[in-house]
């Protein structure tokens, strides 16, 4: 007997079994059989090769000769930083002019009204609209000069780019003002920064500077430029206070009759001053020179080889009104989609939200499951099977035509960037950094799909990792606090030596106050922070934000804040629930009513705290790190009740402020 034929006799009594067994299936079971193999043999035939990675994954970064265990990425030739992508793209002036050449005069900069389609300016219109502003500020008396500061006070919109370009065409030196900081700190950084002209989207803002200059706090501010329209009654408030009160296109008109020749500004020149919220005190003023966002936009480029300015990219601007970016989205279709995790965990909790029968959730996690397989080998696409019965309606929902998407400005979960990774079909990378790096220091590297990590270091900047002794972190271990080096550090901290002296040593390291650690494939994952430590009665660090994240996994609580007191032995909790969950969750264990009662009931609020304290354990919290009681509050944290900074960052001061009564209460009735 030939081998052939011996296989075949021992696999004989099996295939006349599944013959017997396929014959008693019903019709439709057979067709839904035929179905999901019709489908399966498509996905795999039509599937496209993985992205090819510009670096061996399983070593992102290697460590820098001489530098005390400083990491580079292996994108980089060398051991020097990456300064420049184009050599004649040195400041910020130098990519606008390469955006109007390469684009050959394309569209730059769109905006639209309601129900209509996109408005394009040409990159020759914005460039003659910047000089028409610039001019008029010359003509006003202001300095073609790095140390001349314009502020904004604007909402992102054509205009604000108009009047940036404005600036850097005539070296003058941009400080944005936003209304989240609140009014006390937009009169703090209009006098710290000694702004006398400040533009302005809309009256009520220019009314909010007014009263400023009304009330004798900002005596400096001479001139508001509006955007838009305004009436007679405004100019005539500025009149009684002795401020000019002008239109964005009065001031386009006078520089129009009286143009200036640009004055571009030398590379090391200032750039930005971005005054960033702290959770403490007054805001400070970090100084970005042009070499510094230009180091760290050519970073982006080299790692991405994502289109930008610089390459005669255009931009595409909401209408302002967040309820409208859906349909913002839908109309303007585009390609690169910036986004924060806050927006990203509504997306997702939308789509399971959807889900809402044993089937469709079975349909997701199936397709969820096959499009990830994908991932893991590198593949990202949105045109398999898949896509089309499954997830074509969200990637509809952005435009249905975004090919990369960038994270950052806080953590998302890995469970969150996986699924939308897989849904939405496009290159999506998350990066990590800090204003005063200029916004990024590490990024993942275009093929590993892979979450839990912020990528490799940036090509324009080292990391490396210092001791944190009294938190057990320790470099040797491959864990410590970030340390950033490069061109695309900022300069300091204006007029403040002190705060800049705690952020940048000696050696022109930035301490992010951070902890990071690397894991095996040179790649740096975020595991704590090292700023709002403190020590229980015993004498244990307590790192709250670390907890804080834990306990969010917690299914009924939508916020958190850990509080503990060196002379108190025990943590204790202020926990916000979600109020979409809260109700379902509570039912499943036997309690009913409103949301406010369900806060109120005590049983609700034991249940919860069991599930933290499980939550805890696993996670791997020391037991001095679980909370022992918490209360329920029913009013979300945020930057309008001055809970959280415009970064939603806990203001933890004033969070122990405004819960000091439950606070109190908790250590006195708590028994450990």
């Amino acid at each position: 007997m030939q081998a052939h034929e011996l296989l075949q006799y021992f696999r004989l009594p099996e295939l006349v079994d599944l013959r017997q067994y396929m014959r008693t299936l019903p019709t439709n079971t057979l067709m839904g059989f035929g179905a999901f193999a019709a489908l399966t043999t498509f996905w795999y035939a039509t599937r496209p090769k993985a992205l090819k990675p510009p670096c061996d994954l399983s070593m992102q970064s290697v460590e820098v000769a001489g530098s005390d265990g400083a990491r580079r990425s292996t994108l980089l030739d060398s051991d020097e930083p990456l300064v420049y992508f184009y050599d004649d793209v040195r400041t910020l002036y130098d990519v606008f002019q390469r955006g109007i050449q390469v684009s050959n005069n394309g569209p730059c900069l769109g905006s639209r009204k309601p129900d209509q389609p996109y408005e394009w300016l040409s990159y020759k219109q914005v460039e003659e609209l910047s000089e028409c502003i610039g001019s008029a500020l010359l003509q006003k008396g202001f300095k073609a000069s790095p140390d001349q500061f314009i502020g904004i006070f604007a909402q992102n919109r054509p205009e604000w780019v108009i009047i940036e370009q404005a600036c850097f065409a005539y070296s003058m030196v941009i400080v944005p003002l936003y209304d989240t900081l609140g009014a006390d700190a937009i009169t703090y950084i209009v006098n710290k920064a000694e702004l006398s002209v400040i533009f302005a989207d809309k009256p009520e803002k220019a009314r909010i500077l007014l009263e400023g200059v009304e009330n004798k706090l900002t005596p400096g501010l001479k001139i508001i430029v509006v955007m838009d329209t305004y009436g007679s009654d405004l100019v005539e408030q500025g009149k009684k206070c002795g401020v000019e009160i002008i239109s964005l296109k009065a001031m386009e008109g006078i520089g129009r009759a009286n143009r200036r020749k640009p004055k571009p500004p030398a590379t090391e020149d200032l750039a930005i001053i971005c005054f960033t919220s702290g959770t403490t005190g007054n805001p400070k003023g970090a100084m970005i020179t042009h070499r510094n966002v230009v180091s760290d936009c050519s970073a982006f480029v080299k790692a991405t080889e994502c289109v930008m300015l610089c390459h005669g990219a255009k931009i595409g601007f909401f209408q302002g009104d967040i309820r409208l970016l859906m349909d913002d989205l839908k109309v303007l279709q585009p390609t690169i989609f910036p986004v924060v995790p806050r927006l990203l965990n509504r997306m997702f909790d939308r789509i399971f939200g959807q889900a809402n029968t044993t089937l469709k959730r079975w349909l997701l996690d199936f397709a969820f499951k096959r499009k990830e397989a994908e991932l893991r080998s590198g593949i990202i696409r949105n045109n398999s099977v898949w896509d089309k019965l499954i997830f074509h309606k969200i990637q509809s929902s952005l435009g249905g035509k975004v090919r990369l998407m960038v994270t950052g400005a806080a953590p998302v979960s890995a469970t969150v960037l996986t699924f939308l990774r897989a849904a939405l079909g496009c290159q999506f990378y998350e990066g990590y950094g800090q204003t005063e790096c200029t916004a990024g220091c590490s990024l993942s590297v275009p093929g590993d799909w892979t979450a839990g990590h912020v990528g490799a270091p940036m090509p324009c900047n080292f990391i490396k990792l210092v001791d944190v002794e009294e938190m057990n972190y320790m470099a040797a271990k491959g864990e410590g606090e970030i340390c950033v080096k490069g061109p695309n550090v900022f300069k300091g901290y204006l007029k403040d030596p002190a705060k800049t002296a705690e952020a940048l040593d000696k050696d022109g390291w930035l301490h992010t106050g951070d902890i990071g650690k690397w894991l095996p494939n040179g790649t740096l994952k975020i595991i704590d922070r090292k700023k709002h430590i403190f020590k229980l009665a015993q004498g244990e660090y307590i790192a709250p934000e670390k907890i804080e994240n834990i306990y969010l996994r917690s299914e009924p609580v939508a916020q958190v804040f850990v509080h503990g007191e060196s002379l108190q032995a025990f943590l204790i909790a202020i926990v916000v629930p979600d109020a979409e969950v809260l109700a379902s969750w509570a039912k499943k264990r036997g309690f009913e009513g409103s949301f406010e009662e369900l806060c109120r009931n005590k049983d609700v609020k034991k249940a919860i705290l069991e599930d933290m304290v499980r939550i805890g354990k696993e996670s791997g919290l020391k037991t001095f790190e679980q909370v022992k009681g918490i209360a329920l509050h029913p009013e979300l944290f945020s930057i309008d009740n001055g809970l959280l900074t415009p970064t939603m960052k806990a203001k933890r001061p004033e969070l122990r402020n405004y819960f000091r009564s439950q606070i109190d209460e908790l250590y006195s009735t708590i028994k450990v």
